[in-house]
């Protein structure tokens, strides 16, 4: 990270007020939100997800919300390289960014990076959702 920049991580249970909190300090800093949550990316399913309501996002910017459809293959290594990217954005404009979600393991890619790991064979894939 950039010096001078920061990147505030709101982390906890469906349900515990991170939405508010998020806006809150979005609101207070002028700055953007972006979700951690690995549920939240998607379109379609923003109840089971606790997804913020219309009010909520037209409270702070907000990225990484509904921007994927449920037949997309996104996992943690590609959320890291593109929540690094849109960070990085971020931060061109930006001094603090919040960062918010449930997910531990997004939380993770997104503070601390992920290993390398082989691409999964897709062959290898169709069999076993076969059987």
């Amino acid at each position: 990270m950039s010096a001078g920049k920061r990147l505030i991580v709101i982390v906890g249970a469906t349900g515990s007020g991170k939405t508010a909190l998020s806006i809150r300090l979005a609101r207070r800093y002028g700055c953007p939100i972006l979700s951690t949550d690995s549920r939240q990316f998607y379109r379609g399913i923003p109840i089971g997800t606790a997804q913020p309501t219309e009010e909520e996002l037209r409270a702070a910017e907000h990225h990484f919300i509904a921007c994927n459809d449920l037949s997309d293959c996104l996992n943690c290594g590609s959320y890291e390289t593109a929540a690094l990217e849109r960070l990085q954005e971020l931060f061109l404009h930006h001094d603090t960014v919040v960062a918010v979600g449930g997910s531990g393991l997004y939380v993770q890619a997104l503070c601390e990076g992920m290993d390398d790991l082989p691409k999964a064979d897709p062959a290898l894939r169709e069999r076993l959702a076969e059987r």
